[in-house]
């Protein structure tokens, strides 16, 4: 699946596309500002599938905060949310949809009261527009346009260095289990580094201070980041070498797309 910032037929134009994102960024700082304001305040705390799958009353106050706001701008479009009770299925047919993290690194939020991110991702008949993480605790939102990648208002740069010389970020039970050769791959590197957030991943990702980052991920996990790392060269795939089908969890990878070939020498599907 594509993220190509190109207009294609029936879809908003560049003045439309860059009203969206400008609203998105404030819509998503809001959120953040939100969260900051409460990091003190006491948590109700749900478990979903099981004691370490959490969810907050602040996951779903975010969510309604943004989810409002998109409705009221653009009532026809359709929302995936990682807190929706039904969820909408990703579908190259729909002209407008956007999927949102209203926290990723819940349990980083509960414990640590740091490294979660807001994480907000725009699709236009299955093509991925534009991309917004933000960091909430460092006040860093990384974002791109139609061409470049920036955190804040600066630009970012392709930082690729030789594996060997290099970090990867990665999920913690596919390192211990070498799942997909994780585990393998990384003994040609300096090591691993497990964050316990996609967002704040995707974000050590996109300045260059991790080359590749592994995990087993839901769709609105992989969706911001991997169209803003395009910007910077990289490539978002599953373990079979194939583009996200973007329906419930995928073990997936962004890694520079130079590197895939020597990569791939090392994963297993």
């Amino acid at each position: 699946m594509e993220n190509d910032l190109s207009v294609p037929t029936n879809s908003c134009q560049e003045e439309d596309l860059l009203t969206r994102l400008e609203l998105a960024k404030d819509w998503i700082r809001d959120a953040g500002n939100f969260l900051k304001e409460n990091l003190t305040e006491p948590l109700e705390i749900t478990e979903k599938t099981r004691y370490d799958d959490l969810v907050t009353n602040f996951d779903h106050e975010v969510q309604k905060m943004i989810v409002k706001n998109i409705l009221h701008h653009f009532p026809s479009d359709k929302i995936l949310a990682e807190e929706d009770n039904e969820k909408l299925s990703f579908d190259k047919q729909i002209p407008h949809l956007w999927i949102l993290d209203p926290i990723d690194g819940t349990t980083n939020f509960i414990v640590q009261k740091d490294n979660f991110a807001i994480m907000v991702a725009y699709y236009e008949f299955g093509v991925g527009k534009f991309g917004l993480i933000l960091n909430v605790t460092q006040d860093k939102l990384y974002w791109c346009d139609s061409h470049k990648a920036f955190c804040n208002q600066r630009e970012l740069e392709p930082k690729f260095s030789p594996l060997r010389h290099s970090l990867l970020g990665v999920n913690s039970y596919m390192y211990r289990a070498n799942i997909g050769g994780v585990l393998d791959l990384s003994r040609q590197t300096l090591g691993v580094r497990i964050l316990g957030s996609a967002g704040i991943s995707y974000g050590q990702l996109l300045e260059g201070k991790i080359l590749g980052y592994f995990s087993n991920l839901q769709p609105w996990d992989y969706a911001a980041g991997s169209i803003i790392a395009e910007k910077l060269g990289y490539i978002t795939l599953t373990l079979s070498g194939e583009k996200p089908k973007f329906i419930d969890r995928e073990k997936v990878f962004t890694i520079p797309k130079m590197l895939l070939p020597e990569i791939q020498k090392y994963i297993k599907n």
